[in-house]
Protein backbone atom coordinates (compact mmCIF):
# COMPACT_ATOMS: atom_id res chain seq x y z
CA UNK A 1 0.00 0.00 0.00
CA UNK A 2 1.13 3.39 -0.72
CA UNK A 3 2.04 5.73 1.69
CA UNK A 4 1.37 9.52 0.91
CA UNK A 5 4.13 12.17 0.12
CA UNK A 6 5.79 12.42 4.00
CA UNK A 7 4.10 10.05 6.23
CA UNK A 8 7.27 8.05 7.90
CA UNK A 9 7.02 4.51 6.73
CA UNK A 10 5.87 2.05 8.97
CA UNK A 11 3.36 4.40 10.51
CA UNK A 12 -0.60 4.56 10.24
CA UNK A 13 -0.64 9.01 10.16
CA UNK A 14 -3.91 9.92 11.71
CA UNK A 15 -4.83 8.23 14.86
CA UNK A 16 -8.58 8.45 13.39
CA UNK A 17 -7.27 5.71 10.51
CA UNK A 18 -6.02 3.28 12.87
CA UNK A 19 -8.80 0.44 12.69
CA UNK A 20 -7.32 -0.59 16.07
CA UNK A 21 -8.80 1.94 18.21
CA UNK A 22 -12.32 1.14 17.07
CA UNK A 23 -12.29 -2.29 17.87
CA UNK A 24 -14.40 -3.08 21.01
CA UNK A 25 -12.70 -4.48 24.65
CA UNK A 26 -14.11 -5.84 27.03
CA UNK A 27 -13.51 -4.67 30.76
CA UNK A 28 -13.65 -7.16 33.82
CA UNK A 29 -14.53 -5.57 37.12
CA UNK A 30 -13.81 -7.76 40.31
CA UNK A 31 -15.48 -7.19 43.00
CA UNK A 32 -14.14 -9.52 45.61
CA UNK A 33 -13.74 -13.39 45.61
CA UNK A 34 -15.41 -16.05 47.90
CA UNK A 35 -13.98 -19.30 48.94
CA UNK A 36 -16.99 -21.78 49.53
CA UNK A 37 -16.23 -25.41 50.13
CA UNK A 38 -17.87 -27.89 47.32
CA UNK A 39 -20.80 -28.70 50.41
CA UNK A 40 -21.52 -24.79 50.58
CA UNK A 41 -21.59 -24.74 46.71
CA UNK A 42 -23.94 -27.34 46.60
CA UNK A 43 -26.51 -25.93 48.87
CA UNK A 44 -26.78 -22.69 47.18
CA UNK A 45 -30.05 -21.75 46.40
CA UNK A 46 -31.96 -18.39 45.59
CA UNK A 47 -31.46 -16.07 48.96
CA UNK A 48 -28.37 -17.68 49.95
CA UNK A 49 -25.98 -15.16 50.66
CA UNK A 50 -22.12 -15.64 49.27
CA UNK A 51 -20.16 -13.48 51.58
CA UNK A 52 -16.81 -11.95 49.79
CA UNK A 53 -13.20 -10.96 50.52
CA UNK A 54 -13.93 -7.49 50.84
CA UNK A 55 -16.25 -4.69 52.12
CA UNK A 56 -18.69 -2.34 50.57
CA UNK A 57 -16.35 0.23 50.59
CA UNK A 58 -13.13 -1.67 49.45
CA UNK A 59 -12.15 -0.44 45.75
CA UNK A 60 -12.81 -2.41 42.72
CA UNK A 61 -10.07 -3.94 40.49
CA UNK A 62 -10.77 -3.21 36.65
CA UNK A 63 -9.28 -6.14 34.18
CA UNK A 64 -8.76 -6.39 30.63
CA UNK A 65 -7.73 -9.98 29.92
CA UNK A 66 -5.79 -10.72 33.17
CA UNK A 67 -3.70 -7.70 32.86
CA UNK A 68 -4.65 -5.21 35.96
CA UNK A 69 -5.57 -2.01 34.37
CA UNK A 70 -6.97 0.22 36.82
CA UNK A 71 -8.92 0.58 40.31
CA UNK A 72 -12.05 2.74 41.55
CA UNK A 73 -14.93 2.48 43.56
CA UNK A 74 -18.22 1.88 42.57
CA UNK A 75 -21.18 4.18 42.38
CA UNK A 76 -25.04 4.27 41.06
CA UNK A 77 -25.52 7.01 38.13
CA UNK A 78 -28.14 9.70 38.29
CA UNK A 79 -29.98 11.40 35.66
CA UNK A 80 -31.03 9.64 32.10
CA UNK A 81 -29.13 6.62 33.94
CA UNK A 82 -30.43 6.38 37.62
CA UNK A 83 -29.82 3.12 39.00
CA UNK A 84 -26.59 2.28 36.37
CA UNK A 85 -23.75 1.06 38.17
CA UNK A 86 -20.58 2.55 37.36
CA UNK A 87 -17.33 2.65 38.60
CA UNK A 88 -15.25 6.09 39.37
CA UNK A 89 -11.47 4.98 38.23
CA UNK A 90 -9.26 6.32 41.54
CA UNK A 91 -5.77 4.74 40.30
CA UNK A 92 -4.84 3.99 36.04
CA UNK A 93 -1.77 1.73 35.05
CA UNK A 94 0.60 3.33 32.69
CA UNK A 95 2.78 2.02 30.19
CA UNK A 96 4.22 -1.68 31.38
CA UNK A 97 3.38 -0.08 35.33
CA UNK A 98 1.42 -2.76 37.22
CA UNK A 99 -1.13 -1.35 40.32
Amino acid sequence: MDKPAGQAPGTLGDQGANPFTRVPIVIRVTVGHARPTVRDLLSLAPDSVLALDKTVDDPVDLYVGDKLIARGQLEELDGDQAGQLAVRLTEVASGNDAL
